[in-house]
């Protein structure tokens, strides 16, 4: 099951695990910022998830690809089983059903983790019709019953941020992959047509609101609109340079909500201004190329297809987060992976980092050099 070369030094991702480190340094320097007045529970608490998805994203990358692609289905039905299970006994936080309670260890969200086997499905299933060079409608059906399962479970926790990520990467990928005209005309023309039912019966009052007061967050300021407002007061008053380390008066005020999750990206504005808001920025760009980079040189279509996928998931994380601080779209609490505080979705965004640094590693195949540890 676990592979290792006494050559793959040489050929490890140190590149991305040098990225991935000065991520890791701001995004626990932003959070240090973020709550030391609080005590910094939330600091340390993120620290031992970083330290455990350190952990987990070494180990993942020397799990043989082929040992994941042999058993995607099972790790899709065992999360897929999880979701069920959170409608049952999930812990409600913020108005969602969306986490597992693991007693004095805290909350686990199975809808983060969710993502990685369903990208692993999604490249199995475009693995095994490797022949076909684009999809119609009969060959769209697997793929969008994979991404239909755990969509409509997340949408009933409800959780419609995550929801929205697991359709945006999944979509991606079959663009990715190739789509004939009819069938994504079809698909455009279903969006559209679901668009009016799904804001009828499927949204709640709340989420109702936030899409609202993304169109005109003055129309309520201290209610439904005041976290994007607080956030782009945050962000204008950073200006270039910033305000300094802990000096962000919407930070330290506390004017700002949710400023280590949701909004952790407005606090690193304010504090380092814009030049700090686009070197995070260009970092998250350099890390997505670096996997787009992985996926081009990969052996297989499994492997280009998962680490595709994984530079979606990424990518989405960051276009939406950094759109909804920004006012520029609905707050849907869509995390910035790794930078914003929350276990699961760091451990996540690591795990699956691993699984590319492993498709990376294994493009240099030394047969002469391998120990099979089992």
């Amino acid at each position: 099951m676990i592979g290792f070369d006494r050559r793959a030094l040489s050929n490890f991702g140190w590149t991305l695990i040098c990225m991935t480190l000065v991520l890791l340094s701001l995004a626990l320097t932003n959070l240090y910022s973020a709550s030391y007045q609080l005590g910094l529970l939330s600091f340390k608490k993120h620290l031992l998830w970083v330290s455990i998805g350190l952990v987990a994203m070494i180990s993942v990358s020397f799990v043989s690809y082929k040992f994941i692609q042999q058993y995607s289905f099972h790790f899709y039905v065992v999360f897929v089983l999880l979701l069920v299970l959170v409608l049952f006994v999930g812990k409600e936080v913020a108005s969602s059903k969306s986490w597992i309670s693991l007693g004095s260890f805290g909350t686990v969200q199975p809808s983060e983790f969710v993502k990685i086997p369903i990208i692993f499905v999604m490249a199995r299933l475009y693995s095994d019709d490797h022949w076909m060079e684009s999809y119609g409608f009969v060959e769209l059906l697997k793929p969008a019953l994979v991404v239909l399962v755990p969509f409509i479970l997340v949408l009933l926790q409800p959780d419609l941020g995550t929801a929205l990520i697991i359709l945006l990467i999944c979509g991606s990928i079959i663009l990715f992959m190739g789509v004939k005209k009819r069938a994504l005309l079809f698909i455009l023309v279903a969006v559209v047509g679901l668009s009016y039912p799904t804001w009828q019966f499927f949204l709640k009052s709340y989420q109702k609101e936030r899409i609202e007061a993304f169109i005109d967050p003055f129309n309520d300021p201290l209610g439904s609109g005041y976290n994007a407002i607080q956030s782009q007061i945050a962000i204008g008053s950073g200006k270039l340079t910033g305000k300094g380390f802990k000096s962000g008066a919407q930070t330290q005020l506390r004017f700002l909500p949710a400023r280590h999750t949701d909004f952790a990206f407005s606090v690193l504005a304010e504090e380092w201004g814009f030049l700090g808001a686009i070197s995070l920025l260009l970092l998250y760009f350099l890390i997505i190329l670096w996997i787009l980079d992985t996926a081009s040189r990969a052996k297989d279509r499994y492997s280009i297809v998962v680490s595709f996928g994984v530079a979606a998931m990424l990518f989405w994380h960051v276009i939406i987060n950094v759109g909804m601080v920004l006012g520029i779209l609905p707050i849907i609490g869509v995390p910035l992976l790794i930078f914003s505080y929350g276990g699961s979705s760091t451990l996540t965004a690591m795990i699956a980092m691993g699984v590319v640094l492993g498709i990376r590693r294994r493009r240099f195949h030394i047969p002469d050099e391998v120990v099979e540890i089992r």
